[in-house]
């Protein structure tokens, strides 16, 4: 009985960071770039059997049971969002689609809706993504799909929070002349107001997305950019950037509302089932004890 108690309280838990999950996708439905999260939620005894390395049948499978859940991680959807115009010269946005050749076959690999292709052994194969690269006040190197940027009195181009965007050799943009005569061409090159040739804004691409960190203010870290496998973006590559446009977010707040719906109703039957048991220890410990 106490064992039901643990499994429900555990599947509440995991309601709750499926639904804060949600709820945060939700708020950011208008921000620009943003990408959303989805919550993944894994059994107790799948957990541990993976752990352990005891995740591979070595009989008959008769079933499972499962005594507990764990919101195990939270992975971010790179899918490509809407592209709308707001005409200002200083607003970018990445329209991507990248693709990966399967060496074996000499096909391109097809993605799901999240980005990823999933293969007959397992092996999961990410699409790449392309990024603006900015960086903060510390030197640290960071990447955004928030292209909605800003000249500072200097000539800088900065993105809202104040990043320095970077430029292909590494240093930051700078634009001179007037700011609503500047001209970006499809491969992030720019033309200065005053017609002369500027530096080509630093597009990053990381073939394991799904190895970057979300750092809160519309940005990414890559803790090891060799297992995210950041590189400059590649001539030729299938990445247009477009001038006066902004990347809407990718949240579908259709399906957004459906998955806050089942996760508060989840989370109202894991109390029943936890009021259930509450009553039937009550009674066993003061109905039938004293008998």
């Amino acid at each position: 009985m106490l064992r039901g108690l643990y499994t429900a309280a555990a599947g509440m838990m995991t309601q709750q960071r499926l639904h804060d999950t949600v709820t945060q996708n939700i708020a950011n439905v208008n921000t620009t770039g943003y990408k959303q999260v989805n919550s993944v939620a894994r059994a107790f005894p799948e957990v541990l059997l993976s752990a352990i390395g005891g995740d591979q049948q070595t009989s008959t499978p008769i079933g499972k049971l499962n005594t507990g859940v764990f919101a195990e991680e939270s992975l971010a959807s790179f899918t490509q969002g809407d592209a709308r115009e707001t005409g200002k010269t200083t607003d970018f946005a990445i329209l991507a689609d990248l693709q990966v050749q399967d060496t074996a076959t000499g096909q391109n690999y097809v993605f799901d809706a999240n980005g990823k292709s999933v293969q007959d052994d397992g092996t999961v194969v990410y699409q790449p993504q392309a990024f603006f690269t900015v960086r903060d006040g510390d030197g640290n190197v960071k990447y955004t799909r928030d292209g909605e940027f800003h000249v500072d009195a200097a000539g800088r181009l900065l993105t809202a929070e104040g990043y320095e965007v970077l430029g292909t050799d590494n240093n930051p943009v700078t634009v001179t002349g007037a700011v609503d005569q500047l001209k970006v061409d499809e491969q992030g090159r720019i033309v200065n107001p005053d017609g002369t040739q500027g530096a080509q804004l630093l597009i990053s691409v990381a073939n394991q997305p799904n190895q970057l960190v979300r750092d809160g203010e519309g940005v990414f870290e890559a803790p090891d950019a060799a297992a995210a496998g950041i590189n400059p973006m590649a001539a030729g590559a299938q990445v247009e950037i477009r001038q006066g446009s902004l990347e809407s977010s990718n949240v579908d707040s259709t399906k957004a509302m459906v998955d806050l719906m089942a996760a508060q109703r989840a989370y109202e039957a894991n109390q029943q089932v936890i009021q259930y048991y509450d009553k039937s220890l009550d009674k066993a410990v003061n109905d039938i004890g004293r008998v």
